[in-house]
Parts: structure tokens; C-alpha cells; sequence
């Protein structure tokens, strides 16, 4: 019991009070990221199983979706309006690198790793079914300060990244791989940061 609850805090108070306090630039915080993924799964015995095969397949076909739903969003002018209305969310870099390495490596690894990786199978093991909304819930409040410092609506943030939990961790359950979440999470993420960008591109060519 003691476990479960060490492990459902933990990511909470790294999220939201220690690296926020940390004050760390945008290099930093992905490093540090990183460290902690790899210290909360040594610890609590996690097993992200990146390299299966189950994984690669499950993973390639949601973010096939997404892309797509993406494709269809910039094709139609009505949808085109939507990403070109989003504030740039990386000052401190260049889009290439923060597409490349910060959503990659210090986002969707490090929080595949934790939650989809290691807590999702810890809870699934100690309580059964409750465990998917436990994770899912867990994974939703990791998002409050990012959701502060990026002013956006807490509860909004709370409420989306928690069904994505859900999502996630229904897809870490079929495929017994954090590589699928992992796969739809770059693709959400990935490409909600370059549609901005292309959706002026596109406007841009039928001007």
C-alpha cells in the first residue's frame, strides 16, 4: 500500500514542486526529465518494453490517426484557422529542436516511461481494473504547473490530458508495450507543435 502511494506521489510533486523550483531553461528541464524517469522506474521496477513488436504495430496505427485527423485540419480552411490562432509555446528554442529532442526525449519518453512504463503496470498488478482511472487521474494532475506557467485553464488541462490517459494506458494494456502510448503521444504532441507552422505554410501556397 505504502508503494502505491509513493509512487503516485512522487511524479506529482516532481511536476508541479521540484522542478518548478528547480527553475531549470528549457535544456534543463528535458535532462532532468530524463533522470527522473529513469530513477522512478529503477525504483519502483518498471518495464516499458520499448522494442515490442505489439507496440510498434499499436503505436504506428494510432498515430496514423492522428496525423491524418491532422492532414484533414489543414486541408480545410475552416479547421486551418484553429492551429494558425496558437501561440508559440517554445521561446527558448528553435522548432526543430523542440520537436526533435524536448517533446521526443524530455516529454513523451520520460512520461511513458513513469506512467504507462512502470505505475500503470504496478497498479494494475496491486488493484485490478480501478488501476487504468488511478493512472489516468495521476498522469492529468503531473500537468497543473505546466498548465500555469503556460497559462492555460488548470482544470481543462486536468480533464484532456486525463482522458488521454486513459487512451494511453488502454493502448500500454493491449499491446503490453509503453511504446504504443508512446508512438500516439509523439504524434499528438509532434504535431500540434508544427501545425501552427504548416497551417501558415498552407495559407501561404493558396494565397
Amino acid at each position: 500500500m505504502i508503494e502505491r502511494v509513493v509512487a503516485l506521489g512522487l511524479p506529482l510533486l516532481w511536476s508541479n514542486s521540484v522542478l518548478p523550483a528547480l527553475d531549470l531553461p528549457l535544456r534543463g528541464r528535458t535532462v532532468a526529465n530524463v533522470a527522473f524517469a529513469a530513477g522512478y522506474t529503477k525504483v519502483f521496477c518498471g518495464n516499458p518494453n520499448w522494442l515490442s513488436r505489439s507496440g510498434f504495430r499499436w503505436g504506428s496505427g494510432s498515430a496514423a490517426i492522428v496525423l491524418a485527423g491532422y492532414a484533414v485540419a489543414l486541408a480545410v480552411p475552416s479547421l486551418r484557422r484553429l492551429p494558425l490562432e496558437v501561440a508559440v509555446r517554445a521561446p527558448e528554442t528553435s522548432t526543430l529542436e523542440w520537436i526533435a529532442v524536448h517533446i521526443p526525449v524530455g516529454t513523451v519518453l520520460a512520461e511513458e516511461a513513469i506512467f504507462r512504463g512502470t505505475l500503470d503496470p504496478l497498479l494494475a498488478e496491486s488493484i485490478g481494473g480501478p488501476a487504468s482511472a488511478i493512472g489516468a487521474v495521476d498522469f492529468g494532475l503531473w500537468h497543473i504547473h505546466p498548465a500555469k506557467a503556460a497559462n492555460d485553464s488548470i482544470p481543462l488541462t486536468i480533464l484532456a490530458t486525463t482522458l488521454a490517459g486513459l487512451i494511453f494506458t488502454e493502448l500500454r494494456r493491449r499491446s503490453d508495450s509503453a511504446t504504443a502510448p508512446a508512438l500516439l503521444h509523439l504524434a499528438i504532441n509532434a504535431g500540434g507543435a508544427l501545425a501552427p507552422a504548416a497551417a501558415r505554410w498552407v495559407d501561404g501556397l493558396r494565397r
